[in-house]
């Protein structure tokens, strides 16, 4: 397994982060730690959760994610592995921390106590911002829409909250995610501006059928020295081939939960997997394989994250992201995003 030092820190990760969004509702918790020891076991040392997990969101079910993963890690050697969460953003989940949920950070300390709490640690080695507490487009909406703008706190309350829980001793690092270039900018001005810490990464879909990233946020993370965690990798299973020509496999998200992954039904966006499908047939290729390795072989990637609701897709992911791409099959994959060059968002 590869490692890499995300930049701005010391944290050592491998280049497989393993997700954790569906602990507690399609997998147990026996399940989880199967998970967890078999990564492990391959090198992963990265692992990253949420206090909103698991997915779809549930008042019933918020905080499982994050239980079962503390209660596999009171068991390990914590220096080893490098622990990431998120403290949720504002709006979307008022049943989280009794609807506290704006970015205050008050609540920002309130969402790492608890989750320090469901994981049974002393420390968050990565602390995340879900999605921003202004108004943005995200989750695959590509408008911005200046009327509805919301008060709130500001992007120097954040940054001063999360400096106040590194002096704590009770994170490491925080980090960004589901964030636009001005946002990541904002932040790191901010924080020198206050003379605190900044943010180290950010967290956003990437994939061969998601790049947004590509272009101006590439920039501002070459130049401020951060790294992208790519989430969705797979484009939430698209880029595995299951729902190829149309299948309906059972069990799979698509089928069991009707707003999981929107952007990534998109008809541009089949069209491009089936293209990508075919390439990685001509070249001896699994899909996976060419996604994974695609992610891979991108300069600002720290880490892509993957995820799996049965060892058997945990086991190829995890083979599959060992793929180092030749600069033919680059070249290919490069045509073909010419043509389809941001279809899901």
């Amino acid at each position: 397994m590869k490692t890499r030092t995300l930049p701005g820190t010391s944290l050592s990760v491998s280049t497989v982060c393993l997700g954790t969004m569906t602990w507690g509702e399609q997998n147990s918790e026996a399940d989880a730690h199967a998970q967890l020891d078999y990564a492990v076991a391959q090198g992963v040392n990265f692992i990253d959760t949420a206090e909103m997990y698991p997915i779809p969101p549930a008042a019933a079910t918020q905080g499982r994610s994050e239980a079962m993963l503390g209660a596999w890690l009171a068991r390990q050697a914590r220096d080893r592995l490098v622990i990431a969460t998120k403290v949720a953003g504002p709006g979307r989940r008022d049943w989280i921390r009794g609807g506290r949920t704006d970015l205050t950070a008050a609540n920002i300390g309130e969402a790492c106590d608890l989750s320090l709490s469901r994981l049974r640690t002393d420390y968050i080695d990565l602390f995340q911002i879900h999605w921003p507490q202004r108004n943005v487009p995200m989750f695959g909406t590509v408008e911005f829409v200046p009327g509805d703008e919301k008060p709130g706190p500001g992007i120097r309350e954040q940054v001063e909250g999360m400096a106040a829980l590194i002096d704590a001793g009770k994170i490491r690092h925080y980090g960004l995610s589901n964030e636009t270039t001005w946002g990541v900018c904002a932040f790191r001005e901010a924080a020198r501006a206050a003379g605190v810490p900044g943010p180290v990464t950010v967290q956003e879909s990437y994939s061969l059928v998601s790049r947004r990233a590509d272009v101006d946020m590439a920039e501002a993370l070459h130049r401020e020295n951060m790294s992208l965690l790519a989430y969705s990798p797979l484009a939430a299973g698209m880029l595995t081939g299951k729902y190829l020509r149309g299948a309906r496999p059972a069990n799979a998200r698509h089928m069991l939960f009707a707003n999981a992954g929107v952007r990534y039904r998109k008809p541009l966006v089949q069209e491009a997997v089936a293209e990508f499908a075919q390439l990685a047939q001509r070249r001896g290729l699994t899909l996976p394989q060419l996604a994974l390795g695609w992610v891979g072989s991108r300069w600002f990637v720290g880490a892509a994250l993957v995820g799996a609701t049965t060892m058997a897709q945990l086991a190829e992911d995890i083979a599959a992201a060992q793929h180092v791409p030749d600069p033919e099959t680059l070249a290919d994959i490069a045509a073909i995003q010419e043509r389809y060059p941001n279809p899901a968002g």
